[in-house]
Order: structure tokens, then C-alpha cells, then sequence
């Protein structure tokens, strides 16, 4: 009885710091309704996002009125964990609404689309072409404020104290200031000044207003929905590119790292190995392009650099904006494309893929494990890794984690691999396809349907979902909510 006694506590907390975010995402369903003001045309649709927006915040208010704990409650990152996956979850189905009631979808495409978007990902199944503007801001405005992150504008925004819990939870475990929600303004600052000087160089370079709002939200947070079917190729800009290019780096760096070098720690920044190996990547991948896929292209030269050098760009920050089709590239480009999806960009980016922290790990512990080889029995030597202006000693368990979560992670993408080729699709463009999901990144060679069954829209959804989330915070979540519902349902024997 005392354990249920304790669960019970535990949950009630955690109902009303779940209020407030529900707070925060009703009112983010509510946003949209401000183009309104611009295109007046377009108030036929409002009534799309207040049955989104509306129930969450009204049940998050008496939520946070029922069960805030008056004293602090400090919840640990398993609890953290319940909360950020039941809320995306929520998000998710609740952001399915706009597009079911405006565009008329089924729930699956609405729910694929929503996912696509507060995920990052940015794969889509609309006829961009034929969308109302409202619906189009709305895809924009949920991968902004998706890779910000729930907790992390709830943190800002909120009047309680949320705690580490659910920031690292949801991805956040370096904290740029000694207090969590200091640190959170502090990435909301940066993210914020990101997203207005990408409207304004965007609107510079040649995009309209809207289109340019639309693209530096959809650039800084990684996410990859464009305004136009034909993506950034539709202004054929080099300048335009340029401006992406430069947001989709920022957005893919983490908040810690970028955090230093604003300070004007340059060679802090410099030295992390993230940044180390993003150079690298984008250099030889952009090389490798242009020798081995631009001859089979018939790019003129100074097309071949701009599409190798963007291309990869947007496939190792996992943005997923294009400027051609990838669907007459070699084998080659493909694979390249693919890699690059998979690593992925920062760790506590909006990016997604495996993360450059993790490859880099596990490079140095390879040589590591190589030169230890030939080193005398009794020399110790571990080796180190720079983040910003903090080194790091690794440890065996660090590695270990890490090559679990890259297993897990490649097994992941085999099975929904898999799980395409089952329903007929070829093999490279099922791999390509799910690669692209899993990674949130958005890059597409046509596999993606509104004609799809079901279930593949779903199985794309949960990958988006568990690349978003790491894989671990919506499997601990879900599984600890399992076990505890259970012991309060009287199913489990307590302890």
C-alpha cells in the first residue's frame, strides 16, 4: 500500500506539470490563427485549429489547478520520460486535427502529417500546390516550435519549477546556466535570434515574406517542409541557398557548442569534435558528389558544387530541404545521402539521425582500442573528446551505451526497412525511404503516399516519433507507465 501510496503522489505531480504543457500546446495550436490578420480570406479555417487548441489548454488548466504540487516536486528522468511521451503523443494526434478538418485527410494522413511536422522530419503526403496558407504555416510553425521542444518553451513559459527530469527527457542534458530554466531561455534566445535573422536574409535574398518566415522556420529547426511542391528548387538562388545553408548548420549544431562560440570561445568551438566531423563530412561528401554522381547529371560546374554542397548539407543536418530529385542519382549518391541522414547533425540540436557525438565516440574508441594494442600492459591512457569548452574522459560504459544505442538504432531502420520491401516497394528505395524517417530528415525519392496503406503511414510516424525522441525516452516512458498503471490497477505486486 505504501508503494501505491507513493505512486500515487508521484503521478498526481506529475498530472500538473503535465497541465502546464498542455497549456503551452494549446496555445500553439492556436498560433496559426494569426495569419488571419494577413489573409483575411482564410477565417473559414480558424475553427480547424481551435478544436486543436482549445480542449488541450482548457484540460491543462484544470489539470495544473487539480494536481500542482504546491511543494517542488523534482521528478527523475523515468518520470520525465512518462510525461514527454505521453505529450508528444498527444501532440501529435491532437495536431492531426487542422488537417483533417480543413484538407479533409483521414486520420492516418492527418496524423502522418502532424507527426512530420512536430518531429522535424518533413516528409509529406499533401498536394502543397492545392493547401490553404493557414495549413502551410501551420507545417512551418510546428517544426519550429517541435525542435525547440515542448519542455523547453513550457520551461520559459510556464510558472512552475519542471525540473532536469523532463528537460533531459526530451534531449536537453547539457545545461548552458546553472539553473534548468535559465538555461532554457538561454536556448530559446539563440533560438529565437536564429529564426529572425533567417526571415530577414531570406526576404533579402528573394523569397516573399511568407515563403521566407515559412523556410527559416522549417531550416533552423532542421525540418525540411517547404511552402512550394518543388521544394528550394522552385528559385533556382544561389543566394537563397547560401542563407539555407547557413540556417540549417546553425540549427544542426547543439545549443552547448553554439553557446561557446557566441561568447567568443572560437576555439573551444573549433576543437569540439562534433563540429570536427561535420566539417569533415560535408568537405569529402560535397567532393565525392561532385566527382562521382555530377557526371552522370549533366550539372554545368558551378550547378554541380551548389547541389553537392546543399544536397549534403540538408541530408547530414537532417533538414530535408532540395533543390533537384534524387531519384536519377547513382547508387552512389544515394548511399551518400543515406550516411549522411543517418549520422546526423549535434547532439541537443534540432537534428536527428544517430548524432555526430555518438560516430565520433565511437571513432575514437576504435583507435583508441587499436593503439591500446600496442601500448605496455601497465600504461593507462583513456581517451578524451572536446564539447565546446569542456573535455571529457571516455569511459568503457560511455562506449558501451553508445554502441547499444547505434545497434538499436540500425536495427530499427532494417525492420522498417524490411517492413516496406513487404508491401512491394523496391529495396533502395525502401531503405532510402525509412533511413529518411528514421533520421527526421525528410528526403524523399517518392515512396511517401497519400496512396500508402496505413500501416506504413504509422510505422513512419513511430520512427519519426523515436528518432525525435532517442529511442529510449518513449520506450522508458511508455514501459514505466505500463508497470506503474498495472501496480495502481492492482495487477502487480507492489515493490
Amino acid at each position: 500500500m505504501r508503494y501505491k501510496a507513493y505512486l500515487r503522489d508521484r503521478y498526481r505531480a506529475m498530472l500538473g506539470y503535465s497541465g502546464e504543457i498542455l497549456i503551452v500546446l494549446g496555445l500553439l495550436h492556436l498560433v496559426p490563427l494569426l495569419l488571419i490578420l494577413f489573409y483575411p480570406s482564410e477565417i473559414s479555417y480558424a475553427y480547424g485549429f481551435l478544436i486543436a487548441g482549445v480542449p488541450p489548454l482548457v484540460i491543462g488548466l484544470l489539470a495544473r489547478r487539480r494536481f500542482f504540487p504546491k511543494e517542488t516536486v523534482t521528478l527523475n528522468v523515468q518520470e520525465g520520460a512518462v510525461i514527454v511521451a505521453v505529450i508528444w503523443l498527444i501532440a501529435i494526434t491532437v495536431g492531426a486535427l487542422p488537417f483533417m478538418t480543413i484538407k479533409d485527410t483521414t486520420f492516418w494522413h492527418g496524423w502522418f502529417e502532424s507527426a512530420s511536422g512536430w518531429t522535424g522530419t518533413g516528409i509529406s503526403v499533401l498536394n502543397v500546390a492545392e493547401t490553404p496558407r493557414i495549413i502551410l504555416f501551420f507545417r512551418s510553425f510546428t517544426q519550429l516550435a517541435g525542435g525547440a521542444g515542448f519542455i523547453i518553451i513550457a520551461l520559459t513559459a510556464a510558472a512552475g519549477a519542471l525540473g532536469t527530469g523532463l528537460s533531459a527527457a526530451e534531449g536537453r542534458t547539457d545545461q548552458l546556466a546553472p539553473h534548468v530554466r535559465q538555461s532554457a531561455l538561454i536556448v530559446l534566445a539563440i533560438y529565437t535570434g536564429y529564426t529572425v535573422f533567417g526571415v530577414l536574409a531570406l526576404r533579402i535574398a528573394g523569397m516573399g515574406w511568407f515563403d521566407a518566415v515559412n523556410h527559416a522556420f522549417t531550416a533552423v529547426s532542421t525540418g525540411g517542409f517547404s511552402t512550394k511542391p518543388e521544394s528550394v528548387a522552385y528559385w533556382d538562388n544561389a543566394l537563397i541557398e547560401f542563407v539555407l545553408i547557413v540556417l540549417m548548420l546553425m540549427g544542426s549544431i547543439n545549443f552547448f557548442i553554439a553557446y561557446t562560440a557566441i561568447r567568443g570561445k572560437l576555439r573551444a568551438f573549433i576543437r569540439s569534435g562534433e563540429v570536427r566531423l561535420m566539417i569533415g563530412l560535408i568537405v569529402l561528401s560535397s567532393v565525392l558528389l561532385i566527382v562521382l554522381v555530377k557526371p552522370q547529371l549533366g550539372f554545368t560546374p558551378d550547378k554541380s558544387i551548389r547541389v553537392a554542397v546543399f544536397e549534403t548539407v540538408s541530408a547530414l543536418t537532417t533538414t530535408g530541404l532540395s533543390t533537384v530529385d534524387y531519384r536519377p542519382w547513382t547508387d552512389f549518391g544515394w548511399m551518400t545521402l543515406i550516411l549522411l541522414m543517418t549520422v546526423g547533425g549535434g547532439v541537443g540540436s534540432t537534428s536527428g539521425g544517430i548524432k555526430q557525438l555518438r560516430v565520433y565516440v565511437l571513432i575514437k574508441a576504435v583507435v583508441w582500442e587499436f593503439k591500446r594494442a600496442f601500448m605496455p600492459a601497465h600504461m593507462v591512457n583513456e581517451p578524451a573528446i572536446w564539447q565546446g569548452d569542456r573535455r571529457e574522459l571516455l569511459s568503457d560504459r560511455q562506449v558501451r551505451q553508445t554502441a547499444l544505442f547505434v545497434t538499436l538504432y540500425l536495427g530499427i531502420l532494417l525492420a522498417g526497412t524490411g517492413l516496406f520491401t513487404a508491401y512491394g516497394f523496391p529495396l533502395k528505395e525502401s531503405f532510402f525511404e525509412f533511413a529518411s524517417s528514421l533520421a527526421g530528415a525528410g528526403m524523399s525519392v517518392g515512396v511517401s503516399s497519400a496512396s500508402n496503406p496505413p500501416v506504413l503511414l504509422m510505422a513512419q510516424g513511430i520512427a519519426m516519433l523515436l528518432g525525435r525522441l532517442e529511442f529510449f525516452t518513449l520506450l522508458i516512458g511508455l514501459a514505466k507507465l505500463f508497470s506503474d498503471g498495472r501496480t495502481l490497477a492492482g495487477l502487480k505486486r507492489e515493490g
